[in-house]
């Protein structure tokens, strides 16, 4: 009996075996700090490379190409030097496929796709997160009441340009319970500067 209740007392090797105890869950615990922190840095590009692509998109060529030269004035029937009512500029949608007219309204000018000016957003986007591709960028160009019919120096019309970001995925380093993780919705605005040329700051 003495010896059992010796050998009960023993407690050599607690600590090994609480340590044994204790090490995953510390490991589980920062891989998951880790992941999130990447998660996080992943979020972080997605925002800056959509605001830029809103930078890009206001200084450079407009994708709806035919909106920087038609004339409301001459065209659309709206007296020269006044504002473009929104009902005769519904706004335009641009994605990597096609430029179409907001849903309800009606486009007077052409909805030509400027290919290279989309592309151009795109690639400047990539710059700041590598696996955007052009089917995860829509460009939306709304109504502001900026800019003036038959203006001579640029684009009757200054819109909003909204440039989103979307169908992102983030892959954590440690995939322990996930494989991949759908990132939110990315959307910046900015209100349209010159809307003409191939570079910007």
């Amino acid at each position: 009996m003495t010896r059992f209740a010796s050998y009960m007392c023993d407690t050599r090797g607690a600590a090994a075996a609480e340590f044994a105890l204790i090490v995953p869950l510390m490991v589980i615990f920062l891989l998951g700090i880790m992941d999130v922190g990447f998660y996080a840095w992943t979020i972080n590009r997605a925002e800056k490379a959509t605001q830029m692509g809103a930078r890009w998109a206001v200084a450079t060529d407009m994708v709806p190409q035919d909106l920087y030269s038609y004339s409301y004035a001459v065209s659309g029937g709206v007296p020269q030097g006044t504002t473009v009512p929104a009902d005769k500029f519904p706004g335009v949608t641009c994605t990597d496929t096609s430029c179409t007219c907001k849903a309800g309204g009606t486009c007077s000018f052409g909805l030509t796709r400027d290919a290279a000016a989309f592309t151009s957003i795109v690639e400047r986007m990539q710059t700041f997160q590598n696996g955007i591709n052009a089917d995860n960028v829509q460009i939306d160009y709304d109504w502001s009441g900026l800019g003036y019919s038959g203006d001579p120096n640029g684009p009757d019309v200054a819109p909003i340009v909204t440039v989103r970001l979307t169908g992102m995925q983030h892959t954590p380093i440690f995939t322990l319970l996930v494989g991949t993780v759908d990132l939110p919705e990315f959307a910046y605005s900015l209100t349209s500067e010159d809307s003409n040329g191939t570079f910007s700051n």
